[in-house]
């Protein structure tokens, strides 16, 4: 049975990283973490986003409006170069 979450120690060694390194992500935000009495826990399902092989909903959302974005401003100009 694969374990449902990690200790902050255990990311960091997956990481590669200090694990005052990982509480500094946990406290910015970076990664999303529960408390369980004096420790953290990080959910398995977390694990792809941290290591960035997953896109979160927010990183959808401003590649989404980049896109937008960028067509809006260089639509046509694209256009052109499709056609070539």
């Amino acid at each position: 049975m694969e374990k449902q979450s990690f200790s902050t120690a255990e990311l960091a060694k997956i990481l590669g990283i200090s694990r005052v390194a990982v509480f500094k992500k946990i406290k910015s935000g970076e990664i999303k973490a529960k408390k369980v009495g004096r420790n953290f826990a990080i959910e398995r399902r977390e694990l792809a986003e941290i290591l960035g092989t997953a896109l979160s909903e927010e990183k959808k959302r401003e590649i989404e409006k980049s896109v937008k974005k960028t067509i809006k401003e260089y639509g046509e100009t694209l256009k052109l170069l499709g056609k070539e």
